[in-house]
């Protein structure tokens, strides 16, 4: 009886290791939209990561968070370092490469929860006084976040937070000056 027991978590065990591997390596997730505001307006808010307090979903999350800048105030080679609760973990955030008025690429490394790098690019297109904004996040899976996308995948945990994040972006792009 003993033998069958521990045969069939064996078995249970191996098929859970076995579905977790077969997951996808690479993840992306891109969310959009539309701002009433030229490209011009919209570049500083993503270009100086001093101003992504005002827009970021997650800057509202942790009130006594440390946070630090490094670099020059904007554009390649700005850093970001954050450590708070565990809403928002800790990590830096580096801007790898920045166009004015076109995009702005940037690579995540996280500390906590879970170490992790991810990269983020924003794309800005548009004519006159609309711009659309197309961020994307990409990255690679470990075994560990392979296994709890089985039960939370990256659309539903973070994707509304990009979606409320442009939202915010374009309430504060778009506010008169």
């Amino acid at each position: 009886m003993l033998k069958r027991l521990l045969f069939g978590l064996s078995a249970l065990l191996a098929a859970f290791v076995l579905v977790v591997w077969l997951q996808p390596d690479d993840y992306r997730l891109t969310r959009s939209t539309t701002i009433a505001a030229s490209a011009a307006e919209v570049f500083p808010h993503l270009n100086d990561l001093r101003q992504w307090d005002d827009w970021s979903p997650w800057a509202k999350l942790d009130p006594n968070a440390k946070i630090s800048f490094e670099g020059p105030a904007a554009g390649s080679g700005a850093m970001f370092h954050w450590s708070g609760n565990d809403k928002i973990g800790a990590g830096t955030m580096t801007i790898t490469e920045s166009k004015p008025n076109e995009r702005v690429r940037t690579r995540t490394d996280f500390i906590k929860p879970f170490e992790g790098i991810s990269d983020s690019e924003f794309i800005l297109s548009g004519q006159s006084h609309q711009t659309n904004v197309i961020w994307t996040m990409t990255g690679r899976h470990n075994f560990i976040s392979k296994a709890i996308c089985l039960v939370m995948s990256m659309e539903k945990t973070v994707g509304p937070d990009f979606e409320k994040g442009l939202m915010q972006l374009k309430q504060v792009a778009e506010r008169p000056k």
